[in-house]
Order: structure tokens, then sequence, then C-alpha cells
């Protein structure tokens, strides 16, 4: 299982100058790439400080002219907000700008807050029939001199330009839940993204089922990846897994306070929680929290991990947005390099082991 790193600006502070959050991500980009990540991922959201990520292809575009190894992709643009000859266009070029580096990853959306300033009217039902229909345009743009003729978008015969460097075009990685999904991204010849939020691993064993049963559906096809994105953080003391605990039930608490958009908002940012507020979560109580995501000591984090490996997920992607320090982020990040990857290292060739027993 490979793993990768799911990272944005946030800020909760309006003190903090966004270009110091800039700065930020890129240092955390840096780090994976020199662990060996395989992806770092940025996705897209729109007039919330709580994550800052108005068009990814940007960060993305200034990571490649700083990584060489290092995956970079959307995780995930939103496909209502998208015109098919924008996407197909715009991700070519950034597959030229990283020299074929370039996975595209693409959701309906998640928050009505965005839906009602930029597409108003729109529901998530909605938002899904235009992914559906803008996925295979904008797979068919890459082919080239393609006409379409939809519920949703029309154009004559039109080629994307550039062309992306990766034959085919970047690997499109779908943000799926219900099975329906699943077996869309697996017909179309999409790899699957999928999130459990903080359900716990019942919904990571329950998404891995809908896979599977969409793969099965399609024997005719080849197999997809799936990435299974998942908060993630390593300690070094029990102090600090309980601390962690509490941060990310007050993150998840305000996650469901944006999606259900009923709280006032000022300068981009929503307020906290109150303790009330937060009690009337008991689904997102610190100790439900620690249970359900993968919070611990390395050798915590190991055993869960193996776990999903063991259940066929391709790549594990650690979300680190939790409105914590970015102190405390690279913290954990550098435990899980040093104490949680070596547990996961390919084992040697066997003929090189056989070498090195000779010698």
């Amino acid at each position: 299982m490979k793993f990768s790193l799911f990272v944005h600006m946030e800020r909760a502070d309006p003190a903090i100058p966004h270009r110091r959050l800039f700065d930020e991500v890129e240092e955390l980009a840096l780090t994976a790439e020199a662990a060996g990540f395989e992806t770092v991922w940025i996705g897209e959201h729109h007039a919330m400080e709580f994550t800052i990520a108005p068009n990814p292809f940007i960060q993305l575009a200034h990571l490649a002219a700083r990584t060489s190894t290092i995956r970079l992709g959307t995780g995930n643009v939103i496909a209502p907000f998208w015109h098919p000859i924008r996407l197909a266009g715009e991700a070519a070029m950034m597959d030229v700008a990283c020299k074929g580096r370039l996975d595209l990853g693409i959701a309906r959306g998640a928050y009505m807050f965005e839906y009602e300033r930029l597409l108003p009217g729109l529901d998530a039902m909605g938002a899904g029939l235009r992914m559906r229909e803008l996925v295979p345009a904008v797979q068919k743009l890459w082919q080239g001199d393609y006409a379409h003729e939809g519920e949703f978008f029309s154009f004559p015969a039109t080629t994307a330009s550039p062309k992306p460097v990766q034959a085919g075009g970047p690997p499109v990685w779908i943000a799926a839940r219900d099975p329906n999904s699943h077996a869309f991204a697996v017909a179309n010849g999409c790899n699957v993204q999928v999130t459990p939020l903080a359900a716990g691993d019942g919904e990571v064993a329950s998404l891995m089922e809908r896979f599977n049963g969409a793969v099965a559906a399609h024997p005719q096809l080849p197999r997809p990846q799936i990435m299974l994105l998942q908060h993630c953080f390593v300690a070094d003391s029990d102090a600090e897994v309980d601390r962690l605990a509490d941060d990310l039930s007050a993150f998840y608490g305000l996650f469901g306070a944006w999606f259900a958009n009923k709280r006032p908002i000022r300068q981009g940012i929503m307020a906290p929680l109150t303790e009330e507020e937060r009690a009337g979560q008991p689904h997102y109580a610190p100790e439900v929290v620690r249970r359900n995501l993968v919070i611990g000591r390395p050798d915590e984090v190991i055993a869960r991990l193996k776990g999903y490996e063991a259940m066929g997920y391709d790549q594990f992607s650690i979300w680190i947005d939790s409105g914590i320090s970015h102190a405390r982020k690279t913290r954990s990040l550098d435990l899980f390099i040093r104490e949680v990857m070596p547990a996961f290292a390919p084992a040697p060739p066997v003929a090189a082991m056989a070498r090195g027993a000779r010698s």
C-alpha cells in the first residue's frame, strides 16, 4: 500500500497571513516527496477559510516547479463548477507543467454553502449528474475532435489544447460513496477515492465491499486502483493522543456545521462550536473520534493501516487538515515517516537477498 498526503491551507485566525499558509503547504509537500510518498493532493473549495483552495492547479503548478518525483493530484476538482473543455485543457496544461505527474481527482462537491454561491439551486443529485456527464467528455477531449450534445453541455468538435503528457491523459479518480458512483468509476476506467470521514473501520470495510462489487460487475475491465482518505496522526505520548482526539473532535464538529450551512460566517470564517454545540454532536465526541480515526502511537497506527492494506486498498492518503498548528502537523508527519512507513517498505527481491546471504 502506497502513501500520499491530502493537504490544504486552512485558518481560523484572520491575523495569520495566507502567504505563510502557502509556504507551509509547500513544506509539507516537500517532506512527503523526500519520504517517498506517492502523491500530494490539493482540492477545490470556495469562499471558506476552513479549506482555502479556489483552484488546485495553481498550487500544484507551484509545487511542480519545486518537486521532481511525487505525483500531483487534484483532490478533488468540483465537477459542477467546470466546463469539460476548460477542465480538459487546464488539466492537460498542468500535466505538461509537471512532466506527466498529474492525477485528476473529480468529485460532485459536498457543501451547499458553495452550491448556493456558484450555482444557485444545485443539489447533490444534480451535481452528481453533472459529474457523470463531465468525466467521459474530458477523457474524449484529450483524444481530440470530440463533439458533445448532453443535458448540461453542448459543443462542436473540439480538441483539448495542449494535449496531456501522459498517454490517454492523466489517471482520473472519482470520489465515490454509494454503489452507483463506484460502478460509474469502474465503467469509465477511473480510479476510486473513498473516505469514511469519522465513521470508523466498519465504513472502511463497507466502502471496499462497494468497490469490489463494482469491479465484479465489470469483469471485462481492468481493476482500477482504490485510495482511502482518512485523518491519520501519530503521537509519541498518551497525552498528545488525547489532545489530538479532542482537536479532531472539534474539527469534525465544525466540518458538520459547514455541511449543515446554518451557522453565521464572517470573513469566510465560522466561529468554533460552543461546548453546548459540541455536546449536541455525540458522534464526534473525542472518545468516538479516537476510536474511529487513525490516531495513536506508531504501533497502533501500523496495526490499523495493515488492516486496510489487507482489505485491498492500494493507497492510503493522510488527511492532515485538522485545525492544529503547522508544528504539530510536521511532528506527526515526521513520526509517520520514521516510525510507521518502514513497516510497509517493500521486501527486497529474492535474488538480492540471496546475494546478500552469499556475501
